[in-house]
């Protein structure tokens, strides 16, 4: 046994309580991440991780308590020190063989199997949580010498902590993630917990610390068996072209035979862009951003399309779009993803003359933007991710503020075969801004557009459009208003609307959710 002095032993207890308040933060935020890449970031994801980890660090608060008062000594906390980093940097490297259970569960549409690997993910951090949560009440037990000053201790304890959980906070999400990747970061931050609790075990007895070096090297042993290949199997058929976690998703570029590529972000369910070399059009929802300066009086000509600007932009499938219809016209993109704009540019031909990309909130960055549009798109929706601050009346305020008298406004909204909530409250909002509100089902899809307009228009005006064309405009823009044209349907709203002060996007969505879970909508994907 050793016998540190105890200005050293105090002073590295502090360190400890640190380095444990910055790991657990760290682990709930890197959480997050490691289970985005495959069941996405909705509010039910997020209230899972926060709740469970809540619940074990109460139970960590508990036991640790009770564990110091029944073993108030150096070597007992230094070795609880060093099982929590043991465990938190086994937590991903278990982890990453059930998520690739669960991603390919969710491809092939199994619920069982990818609720039940949620789970399994989810309980494993029920040891390393659960230890760290014991830090802070052993810490305080342990600095007690004096109960007169229990209050000062508990106090300097707690800000120590919270000082480290600064720290965990900001550090993965900002710097680690986007450079090494959420695994390592986990094995980061476990590595420098371990590395305190082996050095203050090592304080007070060398041979217990000698007895558990074997932890960093099967923590090693792991990392160079788990790290091998992708976060994520690229979907059956498809190559996988780049790979990239960035501060906000896991961003993929897949490719298949026909030479088409895709743009999968997190759990891969959605297609955000798609490129082909020589194909521009896909009947699909981006084709629609084309038609809808059309709803304008006919006869609207393809000269009065001047300027357009898209918020979330992902790689680029609109501008690519927009560009060859009207070769030259000035694009401003707005995505908050860089490594999205990244990977369009190096893989998705995201390179338009004229477009200008600027990597910003949506909203934030609309509203940095002097110029006035043609057109302004929203693309930054799909369920369960709908963004609150992009649904309000205030923000299509700002939307309306920025576009030309005949400017239009095309949104991409989510909706199930059944359940259209979120679509009808979104054109309930809409029309408390602008006159007239028109609505497309985008085919073979859960998707449905609409766009509204600052003149009050028909929707019977697009198709008369449409035969107006002059003989010379460009056949994608011809097919594009033909499609959206026999897409419409009647606009029908609810009377919920969103405002910057109440907007209950997130409940009407997960809702949606469940409901299309508990009715069967697994099978309808299926089929």
């Amino acid at each position: 046994m050793n016998n540190p002095g105890p200005r050293l032993q105090q002073r590295f207890l502090y360190l400890a309580v640190f380095s444990g308040g910055m790991t657990t933060l760290a682990v709930e935020l890197s959480a997050s991440r490691l289970l985005g890449s495959t069941f996405g970031t909705s509010n039910i994801v997020w209230a899972n991780i926060i709740g469970l980890i809540l619940i074990y660090l109460t139970a960590g608060y508990f036991i640790g308590g009770r564990w110091a008062d029944r073993s108030p000594n150096y070597t007992t906390f230094y070795r609880i020190i060093t099982w929590a980093a043991f465990f938190s940097g086994l937590v991903p490297l278990v982890a990453r063989p059930i998520l690739r259970v669960a991603a390919s569960a969710f491809q092939d549409f199994d619920a069982a199997v990818t609720a039940g690997s949620f789970a399994s993910v989810l309980v494993l951090f029920a040891v390393p949580v659960t230890l760290l949560g014991c830090i802070s009440p052993f810490s305080i037990r342990l600095a007690l010498a004096d109960v007169k000053n229990a209050g000062s201790i508990s106090g300097h304890m707690y800000a120590v902590s919270t000082l480290g959980s600064i720290i965990g906070n900001f550090t993965p999400v900002l710097i680690l993630i986007p450079q090494i990747g959420t695994t390592r970061t986990f094995l980061v931050f476990a590595g420098l917990l371990m590395a305190v609790g082996l050095a203050g075990l090592a304080m007070q007895d060398r041979g217990a610390a000698l007895k558990l070096l074997w932890m960093p090297a099967v923590l090693a042993a792991l990392a160079v068996v788990s790290l091998s290949g992708p976060l994520h199997d690229p979907p059956s058929g498809m190559t996988l072209l780049h790979e990239d976690e960035t501060a906000y998703n896991l961003v993929q570029v897949v490719e298949d035979d026909e030479g088409y590529r895709y743009l999968l972000l997190n759990e891969g369910q959605g297609v955000h862009s798609q490129w082909h070399p020589s194909e521009i059009y896909y009947r699909r929802t981006w084709g629609f951003f084309l038609a809808g300066p059309y709803f304008n009086a006919p006869p609207y000509t393809p000269d009065r399309v001047e300027r357009i600007a898209v918020v979330g932009l992902a790689a680029g499938t609109i501008s690519r779009q927009y560009d060859a219809v009207y070769p030259g016209i000035p694009m401003d993109g707005i995505e908050i993803d860089p490594g999205i704009v990244e990977a369009g540019r190096a893989y998705m031909g995201m390179t338009q003359p004229g477009l200008h990309v600027m990597v910003a909130d949506g909203r934030f960055g609309l509203n940095q933007l002097d110029e006035t549009y043609t057109m302004i798109g929203i693309d930054a929706y799909r369920v369960p991710y709908v963004p609150w601050h992009l649904t309000t009346v205030e923000f299509f305020e700002e939307v309306r503020d920025r576009l030309t008298d005949d400017g239009v406004l095309i949104i991409n909204v989510g909706r199930t075969s059944s359940d259209r909530r979120l679509v009808e409250a979104m054109a309930r909002t809409l029309l408390d801004v602008y006159p007239s509100v028109h609505t497309m089902d985008v085919p073979d899809s859960y998707n449905t557009i609409l766009v509204a307009t600052r003149q009050p228009t028909n929707a019977h005006n697009l198709a008369a459009n449409l035969a107006a064309l002059p003989a010379g405009a460009h056949p994608v823009l011809r097919e594009a208003l033909t499609v959206a044209a026999d897409s419409l349907r009647p606009t029908a709203i609810s009377q919920t609307r969103f405002t910057d002060d109440r907007a209950p996007v997130e409940s009407i969505v997960d809702s949606m959710v469940i409901e299309f879970l508990l009715t069967g909508g697994i099978d309808e994907l299926d089929n």
